[in-house]
């Protein structure tokens, strides 16, 4: 394992990378910590910020071209940027169950899913991972 991959890649690709890895983590702590308190909202800013940037960044990024230089992966993006303001709203109205079906559904949709086909041979994570 070695980050030397990512750290030659391009900027944006950083950024985009290493918010994706800060907003798994802390993910994984807001689920396992108490809801509702004060560090589970700035926390869950925190997130959200994190979440903009890594959605913002890849529009930053156009690896796989499929249509003049966008992919896929674009769309989830844009579907992150409108789900986020869903995500906060709800809160504030009290609306736990919307507020949490959102949260799972984004963290397991933009962060899981889209994560693991970062480790597909011929991709930077995959590379940092087992080697290129």
């Amino acid at each position: 394992m070695s980050l030397d991959p990512l750290l030659r890649a391009d900027l944006a690709i950083q950024i985009h990378a290493f918010t994706a890895i800060a907003a798994f983590s802390l993910g994984l702590i807001q689920f396992a910590a108490p809801k509702g308190t004060l560090p589970h909202r700035t926390l869950g800013w925190v997130w959200v910020i994190l979440m903009t940037l890594i959605a913002g960044s890849s529009f930053l990024i156009h690896e796989i071209n499929l249509w003049r230089g966008w992919s896929p992966i674009h769309l989830l993006s844009i579907f992150t940027l409108a789900t986020l303001p869903a995500i906060v709203i709800n809160a504030r109205k009290g609306n736990t169950a919307s507020h949490k079906k959102a949260v799972f559904g984004l963290f397991g949709g933009a962060l899981v899913i889209a994560g693991l086909f970062t480790f597909l041979p011929g991709r930077i994570m995959y590379d940092v991972i087992f080697g290129g």
